[in-house]
């Protein structure tokens, strides 16, 4: 180790000090470093000094079988967006399952119930297949807590039944049941997100979410784990024979709720902006559809996508496509001139009928017809009786 490469560790230390040996090591050798992996181990350790310390008590790893759980949770990465400059929350979902230690993380920017079931979903399917149980801690977005007990919600419930999974809970007070989960976060903020920083902020939650994926196949699900032996990815290929199979179709969570359309104007209000839909969808009930960590969101009435906009920001309160702002002023002027021509023809002195209205002119082929006399068609005297009565 020459007093260059420490001088180097020293910086890195500085910059994140409890960054990884191996994080360190990684970057060194991308640099051109040469030397090896327990050298850099030794000067890490003489700069900081241990990262951990003996625990208080012993722990006895929880055993599973192959399909029989997936634990997940929510990690919040507020302080992380806060401080490159993100203008929104951060949050990594983060899910693992138990037998061969295979991980997902998916950044987003909240975790409500439609989150947490997008969440579970993509686990799901990153997976190959659904576990018999899936474990997190009490989250309020999918139950409630009472003592000891904790009673899922309707909506939990339906998307239980819908993959044909037991959504579990840890006991009060007993968080680590679900390490598997847990600890991983760990490594998260301590090894993968100094290790992005330090080569380049990612643009947005895609970017992120790419990269998170690259990181994850390349230095977790291909390396052997310390506990099994055995890569994840060698693990997972087995472990999809015991997951039961995907349901055909994949449960929705999007936000979904429905709005009344204005019976005058064509407009529909949403967190106090008015946005445009078709003239002929005035007054009728329309449903507003927006997939989670989605900005653009769709109207549709009767089966069909009528309108899509792109949420307003700042202090826009009124959004208009341009098609509908045609097909509105051209429904105003056809009003418009239909009682001009009604008005003309009275100024014009046209024929009028008994009633005082404007009788339509007749062309070839039509036919003016009286009106009948019904009160001599049904014998009615003046009296409003019928004569003979």
């Amino acid at each position: 180790m020459t007093s260059a490469w420490r001088s180097r560790i020293e910086v890195l230390l500085g910059a994140h000090e409890r960054l990884l040996a191996v994080s360190v090591f990684n970057k060194l050798r991308a640099e051109g470093f040469a030397r090896s992996y327990p050298t850099v181990v030794r000067a890490v350790r003489d700069v900081r000094g241990p990262r951990f310390r003996p625990a208080a008590a012993v722990s006895v790893p929880i055993h599973t079988d192959p399909g029989e759980e997936d634990q997940f949770d929510f990690c919040n990465l507020d302080d992380v967006a806060e401080r490159w400059g993100w203008d929104h929350p951060l949050r990594c979902f983060g899910a693992i399952s138990c037998w061969p230690r295979q991980r997902l993380w998916w950044f987003t920017t909240s975790e409500d119930q439609h989150h947490t079931f997008e969440g579970l979903a993509r686990t799901f399917e990153a997976f190959g297949g659904v576990a018999a149980v899936a474990r997190t801690d009490r989250m309020g977005a999918l139950g409630t807590s009472q003592g000891r007990r904790f009673t899922l919600h309707p909506a939990t419930v339906e998307f239980a039944a819908h993959y044909g999974v037991k959504i579990t809970s840890c006991r009060a007070g007993d968080a680590k049941r679900k390490g598997k989960v847990e600890r991983p976060f760990r490594q998260l903020r301590e090894t993968f997100i100094p290790e992005i920083e330090l080569d380049g902020i990612p643009a947005g939650l895609d970017e992120l979410n790419a990269r998170a994926q690259v990181w994850l196949d390349e230095r977790v699900h291909e390396v052997p784990s310390r506990t099994t032996g055995v890569a994840p990815a060698e693990r997972a290929e087995v472990e999809r024979e015991f997951r039961a199979p995907l349901p055909q179709v994949r449960f929705d969570s999007d936000y979904v709720e429905t709005r009344r359309v204005h019976n005058i104007v064509p407009f529909i209000s949403i967190a106090g902006v008015r946005y445009s839909v078709p003239p002929n969808v005035l007054g009728q009930l329309v449903e507003i559809r927006r997939p989670v960590d989605s900005d653009v969101f769709e109207v549709r009435w009767a089966g069909s996508v009528v309108a899509r906009h792109t949420l307003a920001v700042g202090e826009v309160r009124e959004v208009w496509a341009d098609d509908h702002r045609r097909a509105s002023i051209t429904e105003a002027l056809g009003r418009h001139d239909r009682r001009r021509h009604r008005h003309l023809r009275a100024v014009n002195n046209d024929p009028v009928d008994t009633t005082g209205r404007t009788r339509l002119d007749l062309g070839p082929g039509d036919f003016d017809v009286d009106a009948p006399d019904l009160a001599a068609r049904y014998a009615i005297d003046g009296t409003g009786e019928e004569a003979g009565a």
